[in-house]
């Protein structure tokens, strides 16, 4: 274990201190949620629109806002999962939190727009998006003008949340979470051999008549796949299958990771990155990386991002590759809110 210098241990303590001592009260008022259909190609083609759910805190709303982008084979709920929301809804504890967020179904998920799974890439999913952050700061999702737009995601939605900051340079802030530039290619050839099939193969996807090019996880697969087994809830998992399990187009998650990974392309990326990995993700830690300590995975990752992007990371002790769902999930989300902070200036 390398230690960390003294000082710098001191001066997090004192950061620390005076986050805590500024963070805005932990609001008793649920969130006040809506959902929005936004038009997100002018391509008479293919039209495309992408739905979302934006959760605001009660009283006056933030002038920033988080767009939220889940995971290969996820959907939107990823982020407000039905069950126990105090511990495991992003969308609900950014808001008791004084917080706005957009969680939205990415291009062939969900209730977005769900076309052929070969024509959708990584270019696609980007400029959806950039759609998306333009219209959050103009006012037309829920009638708020959000002066700042900060892009988190999660796994193959941290890929594309990188393809549309590098490309687009319109948000503030990009915070990351399940992933690393160099996953641990055995652990995720595994996974996908065994752990994924076609939609059409699929009892709970098949009826929606997706094409076989969609790609989602086999009946009973995400606990092994997405948790580590000592920090997670089974009802957790249960819901995680019952409502979020959704569809991934194969040939685009090729495009997206790489592009979004594989390549440099992070390095174009000229606003703060908040990078955060389980210390158990088995398939982007272990092999290539080391995500036991926060310090060790900073210096690893740390070349593929200019130094424009203040760089920092976060491990979240004994979680899997959802973050957001594991048993100790809040302990990352009270990080991620002291980095926008710091970071951001929400």
């Amino acid at each position: 274990m390398r230690l960390r210098p003294l000082a710098t241990l001191v001066a997090s303590l004192v950061a620390g201190c005076a986050l805590l001592a500024t963070a805005p009260p932990v609001s008793a008022d649920p969130a006040r949620c809506s959902e929005h259909d936004l038009p997100v190609s002018t391509n008479p083609l293919l039209p495309l629109t992408m739905h979302g759910q934006l959760c605001l805190p009660a009283g006056t709303p933030s002038p920033t806002v988080q767009l939220l982008l889940h995971g290969a084979t996820y959907n939107r709920t990823y982020w407000d999962l039905p069950y126990q929301p105090a511990s495991y809804s992003y969308q609900q504890d950014m808001a008791a939190h004084g917080l706005a967020t957009f969680a939205v179904d990415e291009i062939g998920v969900g209730q977005s727009t769900r076309p052929l799974s070969t024509v959708i890439t990584g270019a696609m999913q980007a400029a959806a998006v950039h759609a998306v952050v333009g219209d959050l700061r103009a006012g037309a999702v829920g009638g708020v003008h959000f002066g700042k737009v900060v892009l988190v995601g999660h796994s193959a939605g941290s890929a594309i949340s990188i393809i549309e900051a590098a490309g687009y340079h319109d948000v503030d802030g990009v915070l990351l979470t399940g992933m690393t530039h160099l996953p641990n290619a055995p652990v995720v050839i595994d996974d996908v051999a065994l752990g994924l099939h076609p939609v059409t193969l699929d009892p709970q996807l098949a009826p929606r008549g997706g094409d076989p090019g969609y790609l989602t996880t086999v009946p009973g697969s995400r606990g092994t796949m997405y948790y580590s087994p000592g920090d997670l809830d089974p009802l957790a998992v249960s819901a995680d299958e019952a409502y979020a399990k959704d569809q991934v187009s194969a040939s685009s998650l090729l495009d997206i990771i790489g592009v979004g990974l594989a390549s440099p392309v992070s390095l174009n990326i000229t606003v703060p990155v908040f990078l955060v990995d389980g210390t158990n993700d088995t398939g982007f830690c272990g092999l290539f990386r080391d995500c036991s300590y926060a310090g060790t995975l900073q210096d690893e990752e740390a070349p593929y991002f200019s130094a424009a992007a203040q760089l920092t990371t976060y491990v979240l002790p004994g979680s899997g590759h959802s973050v957001a769902l594991a048993a100790n999930a809040s302990l990352y989300r009270d990080a991620s809110r002291a980095w926008l902070s710091q970071y951001v200036g929400i």
